[in-house]
C-alpha cells in the first residue's frame, strides 16, 4: 500500500521529472511481482532456488527506493571522489549480495531442518550443518575485510562518505546476529532481524555506490 500510495503521489512529478514516476511505478509492479514469487515459494514448498529468486527481487525493490530517493532529492555529491575506492564499494555491495544468497540457502536448509527435527529442537538444528553454511560464515569474513578496508580508504583520503559509518554498524549487528543465532540456537525475532539488518546494509552501500558515481560525475562536469 505505502508504495502504491508513492505511485499515486509522484504523478505531480510526471511534468519536472518523468523518472521519478516512471520508477515510482516500475516498484508497484515490482511488488505485485514479488508477491507472485512469494506464492511460488509456498506453492513449491522453499524450493532453493525460488527462495533465492524471492529475496534478490526484494533486494531491487530496496535498490529502486534507494535510488527514488537519492535522484528526486536532487542531492549534490558530499564526497570526493576517488576511483579505487569507487570500484571497492561495487565490489562490497556485490559481496552482500552473494552473502544475502547465500544466507537463503541456510534458511532453507533450517527449515528442512525444521520440518524433519520439530520446532522445540533449535539447540541441533545446525548440529550438522549443511556445506552452505560453513561457506556463508567464512565469507563473512571476507565481507567484513572489505568494508573495513572502505573505512580505512575513505578516512585516510578524507573522502566524506559519512554513511560508511552506518554499514560498519549494520556489519557489527549482523555479524552479532549470527554469533547469537548459532550459539544461542535461534532466539526469538533472530532470524528475521538478521534478514532486516542485511537489506538495510545492502540499502546504504548502494546509496554509498550511488554517492560516489554522482561525485565522479561531477568531478566531470568541473
Amino acid at each position: 500500500m505505502a508504495t502504491l500510495f508513492l505511485a499515486i503521489a509522484s504523478i505531480s512529478f510526471w511534468r519536472k521529472d518523468k523518472k521519478v514516476t516512471l520508477i515510482s511505478w516500475l516498484i508497484v509492479f515490482g511488488m505485485g511481482f514479488q508477491a507472485w514469487l512469494g506464492a511460488t515459494v509456498v506453492y513449491s514448498v522453499l524450493e532453493p532456488v525460488k527462495i533465492t529468486m524471492h529475496m534478490v527481487m526484494a533486494l531491487i525493490i530496496v535498490a529502486l527506493l534507494v535510488y527514488l530517493i537519492y535522484s528526486s532529492n536532487s542531492i549534490s555529491a558530499n564526497g570526493k571522489f576517488d576511483n579505487k575506492v569507487s570500484l571497492t564499494l561495487w565490489l562490497a555491495l556485490g559481496l552482500t549480495l552473494v552473502q544475502i544468497i547465500l544466507g537463503t540457502q541456510v534458511r532453507q536448509f533450517v527449515d528442512l531442518q525444521i520440518d524433519f527435527l520439530g520446532q522445540n529442537a533449535k539447540d541441533i538444528w545446525l548440529l550438522n550443518p549443511s556445506l552452505q553454511f560453513y561457506f556463508h560464515r567464512s565469507f563473512s569474513i571476507l565481507v567484513v575485510l572489505i568494508n573495513l578496508y572502505l573505512v580505512y580508504s575513505i578516512y585516510q583520503k578524507k573522502l566524506g562518505y559519512s554513511k560508511i559509518n552506518w554499514v560498519l554498524g549494520l556489519l557489527f549487528a549482523e555479524v552479532i546476529t549470527g554469533i547469537v543465532m548459532y550459539y544461542f540456537h535461534f532466539p526469538f525475532a533472530s532470524q528475521p532481524l538478521h534478514l532486516i539488518l542485511a537489506a538495510f546494509l545492502f540499502g546504504i552501500q548502494f546509496y554509498l555506490v550511488l554517492e560516489a558515481t554522482k561525485g565522479k560525475l561531477s568531478r566531470k562536469t568541473l
